[in-house]
């Protein structure tokens, strides 16, 4: 892990900038205290990324589960939902175990890339309003429906009345600062890949604060910064951790409320492995028993301390990647640093303006959603570009397990399209006036899906025709397939038409039972 420390150094305070302002909304979005999405960026920064096998791949608190903890904590209570979180954390374990982690190798690549295209396009849609200084709505809420009673259009829409000055100023300057960063400076020396431009952006972000302070024009007010809590004491430090309450462990609604937790973490948890590795240069592999266990260790240790429930989640893990991370050590470094940053200098990170954070956010979107991507799924043909298309549509316009549901369940379809058109070949091997002979070769995997194609054929001979059907291939026969010829046999006799099977066993004509020759033939 310390191999690559040069580049993992710097690519953990990209993470870091990134993260904070969505461990922070996230918890606001989930009417949590501001402190738990903290604990959580923390516990999913160093725990998680110790234990799991992931290289790249960043944990923390996700937006996903945003909706389930606001209702558990009006339903339930905050002490509650997090005895419900560590009790998701023992089931996310228990995952692991039974080997639940092969569920995220059944993915199509077009729903996965259709996933990571939809967040790009929901990132930069979302950061537009904090790009303009115009902060209604807290960073981390990534759901069409905002928590502010908004949609993601209508709060672009509504920042027109409410652009701050500077909040855009000094967004546009760590716009060009980024920019010119990646594309001229990484390339005049070792210093300019060492120090990333999200740092130096920030850096500048933090000084046009305070030289502006109290100016009426391109003065930044408190509500486009940053809102770190700020303990006046140690015992204010340690009175923001919050215990569970196992006083309610017994209740049915609370292991409700866990497993829901849980198998919500592991979805998002599998399907963000499954992009990461995709987005790797290296290529790994994520072993995934080994994150269920990893997760569901943090999810413990987060909801025993006051945390929110912790997932791996794509947009820290692609701005890993994208600033050059090599190894874990990247992920658990921004575990590091947030934790002395909410300790020593809270102070300091309360000068970030927003909108820095969302000039960076904005490029991390643009990378994931390039458009040369959606000309290279266009070209794949139709059955990758429809489910990469509902996926994307289905993200933007609800959430990530939506938009995954709708893409697999079009993929789903294709699968069944192809498996009906793959049911069989037909070949007309003679064909006179008098005379018809039809051979149709059954594929190696024939099912009940293919049934309707089959039919279909077989009733379109003709009188007096004669069927050659060879199974020499086929290693798997549906009993409904079976069932379709012994029905098909009578049609046959009233139409005068022979039919001859060709098996790796022999040949015969007109068998009396299909049957009764199938199950000879053995095939299973």
């Amino acid at each position: 892990m310390f191999k690559h420390l040069n580049k993992d150094f710097p690519a953990s305070i990209v993470v870091f900038f990134v993260a904070i302002p969505l461990c922070l909304g996230i918890a606001l979005a989930s009417g949590a205290p501001l402190f738990s999405g903290l604990i959580a960026g923390i516990i999913g920064g160093i725990v998680v990324g110790a234990i799991s096998g992931s290289s790249l791949g960043v944990s923390g608190p996700a937006a996903g589960l945003a909706a389930i903890v606001l209702a558990a904590i009006t339903n339930i209570g905050y002490e509650n939902l997090l005895l419900a979180v560590v009790i998701g954390g023992a089931i996310q374990i228990g995952f692991g175990l039974l080997k639940a982690g092969i569920i995220g190798y059944y993915f199509p690549n077009s729903v996965i890339k259709g996933m990571l295209t939809g967040i790009g396009i929901i990132i930069i849609l979302k950061q537009i309003p904090h790009f303009f200084g115009y902060d209604d709505d807290p960073q981390g809420d990534w759901a069409f429906f905002q928590v502010d009673g908004e949609n993601t259009f209508s709060e672009i829409f509504n920042m027109a009345n409410g652009i701050s000055p500077g909040a855009t100023l000094i967004a546009i300057i760590a716009m060009i600062i980024l920019v010119l960063w990646e594309t001229v400076l990484s390339d005049k020396g070792k210093f300019f890949k060492l120090v990333q431009g999200p740092l130096v952006a920030v850096g500048t972000g933090i000084i046009f604060f305070l030289v502006t302070k109290g100016n009426e024009t391109f003065g930044i007010s408190q509500e486009h910064l940053v809102n770190v809590p700020v303990p006046d004491s140690f015992d204010s430090f340690v009175g923001q951790f919050t215990l569970p309450s196992f006083e309610m462990i017994g209740s049915l609604q609370i292991w409700i409320t866990g497993f829901t937790i849980a198998l919500v973490a592991s979805l998002e948890t599998l399907l963000c492995v499954e992009a990461t590795d995709k987005l790797d240069p290296h290529k790994r592999t994520t072993p995934t028993n080994r994150e269920l266990f990893a997760q569901g260790t943090g999810n413990m240790l987060s909801g025993m301390i006051g945390g929110l429930p912790i997932t791996q989640v794509i947009v820290r893990s692609s701005a890993n990647i994208q600033s050059g991370g090599q190894t874990k050590m990247a992920a658990i470094l921004h575990g590091f640093l947030l934790l002395i940053s909410v300790v020593v200098i809270p102070n300091i990170l309360n000068y970030i303006p927003l909108s820095v954070l969302a000039a960076i956010l904005f490029l991390v979107g643009y990378k994931l959603a390039k458009p040369a991507l959606f000309k290279e799924m266009y070209l794949k043909g139709w059955k990758q570009f429809v489910p990469f298309i509902v996926t994307i549509v289905g993200i933007v316009f609800g959430d990530l397990l939506i938009g995954i549901g709708l893409g697999l369940a079009v993929g789903i379809v294709v699968i069944l399209i192809k498996s009906y058109q793959n049911s069989y070949f037909l070949h007309i091997e003679n064909e006179t006036d008098q005379n018809k002979t039809v051979k149709m070769t059954l594929a190696e995997e024939v099912t009940f899906i293919n049934k309707g194609a089959i039919i279909k054929e077989l009733n379109k001979l003709k009188e007096n025709s004669y069927l050659i059907m060879d199974v020499r291939k086929s290693r798997y026969l549906d009993n409904d397939i079976i069932e379709i010829l012994d029905d098909f046999r009578v049609k046959a006799a009233e139409k005068n038409i022979d039919i001859k099977i060709i098996s790796e066993r022999g040949t015969i004509e007109n068998p009396d039972s299909y049957q009764e020759f199938f199950a000879q033939k053995k095939i299973s």
